[in-house]
């Protein structure tokens, strides 16, 4: 019994079970020899302050056992018993803070100064202005309604956010004497408003310092003399315990109430939440226990759950965590603010379909939860305007009290006035502003001053500077958008120094930034390159790092070397893969977005995620070298490797076809294509090629099993990669899949055909490759399983000598399409004109002087100038029906010329096939001939011009006579899918490279690979797009030196 004493009078013991030290012992010493105040038993709010220990404990101990829900809420959901022990002591952290409150009611929420040392009445701060003071006001031309609103202007403090624990609700009179003197606007007195801190241990208002009367030493500090003092525990307390046993139940009923009470200061919701007794009587107590809060008791408004089950009023349990701690009020388990979750939608329907009875006497209408508030409205709306209707007969305007100009002193101009003066003459304008931005133009108030002012120079026929006015507010001209400074450098080939001067020219002789600095554009460039934006990946990439913010890298960073290799005599520069497409993704956010609401589709729909088609180029540049110094100049080749995203699509919830969002409009356009990589190599060697790709092919493979995630449209969205190596010539294919030169036996990268087969039957073949096959293949030419002679060898493998290290999509490139076929009907007309077909085995003179003629006769009457090698352009001009009827005039037999014209009319019939985007829409009827084209042109070939085609036929004649059909049926299109963009992309490298010249080739490289992909950005071509016809930028991009202030000098007819 007396180790039960001693535990009863142990001071620890009131503390709840869950907050008690894991050090129980360490604990009960270190108690006795320091007393901590938190845990002393402090008398309820309205009770004096108690004169002896005996007293207090009567009590706090008298009548408990109440039944009821609200001390248990309060007591935290736990039982009475665990909270109070044997000496029934209430929650001191409530009371603690409940004491704090009382000390920041007698103090000023301005100054801080004493309520009682201020001469005059309280005022509230929330409250309405009394109309003494707001007639007061409106004499000084202020209009507020509130408190709050002077309090702001006057005293720049914003009081709106005032919460009950910590900040004062009152101010004193001397504040309300400033406030009136300054009008509403100002304050004339040095009024330093202090900050107001939430409760602590060290609460300087609980227990202040003295720094004067304090004594040195470990003495313990008074408290302040308003606050209660906590009574000494004494042997009654255990005396009376006993002999009260179990108590009555009026003063543990007090205490639930009074604790309710407090927790209800805290929250401070009664005049926005609905009460209970709102729900008709009939309803089951555990029905209305479980729609109700168990912090405010009221009805549950925008509840949340806890992890343990409980329900609440979201700000109510936000604001009982700040004040008491973050635990569950019910069951005390820890709850914090990120744990709390929406309840189910089940629940949520049962409590907005909640019958409530109209508070209105007269009304007695039930009305639904969801739909109660508008119904009060209503009647509040009709009560205020009948108040109206009979202070407009009794009451005076409030108009009459603002000042009036009756003469004497004339008004000074508006701009003569001082900023504070201009502020009170146009207070009511501008509030009028602000009522219709907030209305119409969603707050934007600079605009609607802008266009205003617009407008009056228009009426006053002052449209120069309109004009001007209004090229700013659309950010063009004056003060252009850096974003549009930077596409005017990018898309106009500026280097630093060129653009840099400009902007120095253009402000010297304007006397206005319309350009940017060069600092601007360096920063809005980090958010069009790759490695700004954040992502993830799941699962995580397979040997790639999970690092986002990666920019340009090494692209000799994957070399695998060996002991016995040399280092790599080249230089390279990409990006890595995910991150490249990561930032081609975001760029393309408005076209997805857009994509979304044109077809309906919500995000609740588009759960399956995204799937995204790449278009991968890879092309040699030939020559690119450019001398720098002296020394004889050295050839020098480069490839590029490049991406376009093709299409994105989504497959809506519950549907079977998927929905294309997005659809590439220009697949073959230089400013589709995005490059990732840039080397310094020639596109023959296969060894160095193979190793700077290979880490490209190694995170392709690791994309592929693996999904996106990220941001769009500012919800996380799930995107899937297929990728199509379709942007190949014939020489980097064969490059790619390991097999033979070009002038190979076997001829073509779709079939096994040989050259001669290919000759006989010109139609009849089927795509039988593959790179899988490629690789079975290779592993064969590798070991020789069956020990067969290198022809037999040869034969078994069809063509393959090399290991394919990059898988290619089975299809014709277009673009190369068209320049091999050129190249053969250039070398059938010279042989047309010198009549091969009736001799054999001409000399190289004669075939020189026919070749000689042929570029005369097309220079005389087509302008069209010879070239060295067959590109693009020459290949367009020449496969046309004018440029037969010219080689016609110097072919002698008319029927040699029928045969040309043939087959020249064939060849454009078929060529729309493959060079189409959509050739099923474009061109229907050439699409259905193609097979019955392409026999007939073959007949011809192996009849009239048999002569050239007898055993022999060229690779990319093979592929368009055999092979359109088939791929056109599997894919759709060709053209679409063509190198056309990479191949543009070569002009710009020579461009970017004179751009960024420098005299180290690797951080050359890396600014052409920088700019390059800045030129095929979407969001930078929107902006050249919107501010293509700005007079100011273009001529001073055009000629900076020239430009001058008159802007009736300026051409408006500049186009890109």
């Amino acid at each position: 019994m007396e180790k039960g004493n001693s535990r009863s009078d142990d001071p620890r013991h009131s503390i709840p079970d869950e907050l008690c030290h894991p050090f129980s012992k360490f604990s009960d010493w270190k108690f006795k020899l320091f007393r901590v105040r938190s845990m002393e038993k402090a008398p309820l709010p309205s009770e004096k302050e108690p004169l002896s220990a005996t007293s207090s404990g009567d009590s706090a101990m008298e009548g408990a056992g109440l039944p009821g829900s609200v001390m248990k809420l309060c007591l935290g959901g736990k039982s009475k018993e665990n909270i109070e022990g044997p000496s029934r002591h209430i929650d001191l952290k409530l009371q603690e803070i409940d004491t704090h409150m009382n000390h920041i009611k007698s103090l000023c929420r301005l100054c801080g100064m004493l309520l009682r040392k201020a001469k005059g009445p309280e005022h509230e701060v929330q409250g309405l202005l009394d109309e003494a003071s707001r007639f007061s006001l409106r004499r000084m031309g202020c209009k507020a309604l509130n408190w709050p609103e002077v309090i702001l202007k006057v005293f720049k403090v914003d009081v709106a956010g005032d919460m009950e624990t910590i900040h004062p609700p009152s101010f004193c009179h001397r504040c309300w004497t400033a406030a009136i003197r300054g009008g509403g606007f100002c304050s004339f007195t040095r009024t330093q408003v202090p900050e107001w801190m939430p409760h602590s241990t060290h609460c300087p208002l609980c227990f202040p310092k003295k720094v004067s009367l304090q004594r040195k030493g470990r003495k313990r500090r008074k408290a302040l003399r308003g606050a209660p003092s906590l009574a000494k525990r004494s042997k009654l307390e255990s005396h009376s315990s006993s002999a009260v046993g179990g108590g009555g139940r009026g003063s543990l009923g007090r205490t639930r109430v009074k604790k309710g009470l407090w927790v209800k200061n805290f929250t401070f919701c009664h005049k926005e939440h609905l009460s209970v007794q709102l729900l008709p009587d009939d309803l089951p107590l555990d029905f209305v226990s479980a729609v109700t809060c168990q912090v405010c008791g009221h009805l549950l408004a925008n509840p949340v759950q806890a992890p343990c089950g409980h329900l609440f009023c979201r700000s109510c349990i936000l604001k009982y965590g700040r004040a008491v701690g973050g635990h569950c009020p019910a069951c005390s388990l820890p709850c914090a603010p990120a744990d709390l979750t929406s309840p189910a939608k089940a629940f949520l329907g049962v409590l907005h379909s909640l019958q409530l009875l109209c508070p209105k006497d007269g009304c007695g209408e039930r009305v639904r939860l969801d739909s109660f508030r508008p119904h009060c409205l209503g009647h509040h709306l009709e009560k205020r305007q009948e108040d109206e209707q009979r202070s407009t007969a009794t009451e005076p305007s409030l108009d009459s009290y603002l000042p009036v100009n009756k003469g004497g002193r004339p008004r000074q101009h508006l701009l003569s006035l001082t900023r504070r003066a201009q502020k009170h003459r146009l207070k009511e304008l501008k509030n009028q502003v602000k009522t219709f931005a907030d209305k119409e133009e969603g707050g934007d108030i600079k605009s609607v001053c802008l266009t205003l002012f617009l407008l009056a120079l228009r009426a006053s026929n002052e449209h120069k500077q309109a004009d001007e006015l209004e090229a700013m507010m659309q950010g063009r001209g004056y003060g252009l958008h850096p974003a549009v400074c930077l596409a005017i450098r990018v898309n106009t080939f500026l280097s630093c120094s060129q653009y840099h001067k400009m902007y120095r020219t253009v402000k010297a002789t304007s006397g206005r930034q319309i350009f940017q600095p060069l600092h601007t554009l360096r920063s809005a460039e980090k958010e069009l390159l790759p490695g700004y934006h954040q992502f993830e990946w799941q699962p995580a990439l397979k040997n790639v790092s999970s690092a986002c913010d990666v920019g340009i890298i090494n692209g000799l960073s994957g070399w695998t070397s060996s002991v016995d290799d040399i280092p790599a005599d080249t230089i390279s520069r990409r990006f890595r893969y995910d991150v490249a497409l990561v930032s081609a993704l975001k760029d393309l956010e408005e076209d997805i977005m857009e994509g979304l609401r044109e077809r309906n589709l919500d995000d609740s729909t588009c759960t399956s995620g995204f799937s995204v088609v790449i278009k991968e180029s890879c092309d040699g540049m030939g020559d690119v070298s450019e001398k720098h110094g002296g020394g004889p100049a050295v050839p020098e080749k480069a490839v590029r490797f490049s991406f376009t995203v093709m299409s994105i699509s989504v497959q809506a919830e519950g549907e079977d076809e998927t929905v294309t969002i997005f659809q590439e409009p220009k697949p073959n356009s230089e400013l589709s294509c995005k490059p990732m990589c840039l080397m310094f190599v020639d596109e023959s060697d296969h060894e160095t090629l193979t190793a700077i790709l290979g880490p490209v092919v190694a995170e392709r493979n690791a994309m592929k099993e693996s999904r996106l995630i990220l941001s769009v449209g500012n919800l996380p969205r799930s995107f899937r990669f297929h990728f199509r190596s379709t942007g190949y010539d014939e020489k980097m294919v064969r490059e790619l899949e390991g097999l033979e030169a070009s002038g190979s036996t076997y001829i073509c990268t779709l079939c096994d055909s040989t050259r001669a087969e290919a000759s006989e039957n010109m139609v009849l073949h089927s795509i039988t490759r593959s790179h899988e096959e490629n690789l079975e293949r290779y592993e064969i030419w590798r070991t020789n399983p069956f020990s067969e002679s290198a022809d037999e060898l040869r034969e078994r493998v069809k063509g393959v000598s090399a290991k394919p290290f990059m898988e290619t999509q089975p299809t014709l490139d277009a673009l190369h399409c068209d320049i091999g076929n050129a190249t053969e009907f250039y070398k059938i007309f010279q042989d047309e004109i010198g009549e091969v077909y009736q001799k054999a085995n001409p000399s190289r003179e004669e075939r020189r002087r026919w070749r000689a003629a042929l570029d005369k006769q097309l220079r005389k009457t087509m302008k069209l100038k010879p070239v060295a090698r067959m590109n693009g352009n020459y290949a367009r001009r020449l496969m046309t029906t004018e440029a037969v009827e010219v080689v016609c005039e110097l072919v002698p037999s008319e029927e040699r010329r029928e045969a040309l014209r043939e087959l020249m009319g064939l060849y454009l019939q078929m060529k729309p096939v493959w060079r189409s985007t959509c050739p099923a829409t474009d061109c229907p009827d050439q699409l259905l001939r193609y097979s019955f084209n392409s026999q007939r042109f073959a007949e011809i070939l192996s009849s009239t011009f048999k002569y050239r085609y007898d055993g022999k036929i060229t690779n990319y004649l093979h592929k368009t006579l055999a092979h359109v059909p088939e791929i056109v049926e599997r894919d759709g299109s060709i053209g679409a899918w063509a190198s056309e963009g990479n191949e543009s992309g070569n002009k710009l490298f020579r461009r970017f490279r004179k751009m960024n010249a420098r005299q180290s080739k690797t951080f050359e490289l890396e600014d052409v690979l920088k700019h390059h992909w800045l030129y095929t950005s979407k969001y930078l071509q929107k902006f050249m797009e919107a501010h293509k016809n700005s007079p100011k930028a273009l001529q001073a991009t055009i000629n900076p030196e020239e430009m001058t202030v008159d802007d009736s000098e300026m051409s408006p007819d500049i186009e890109f």
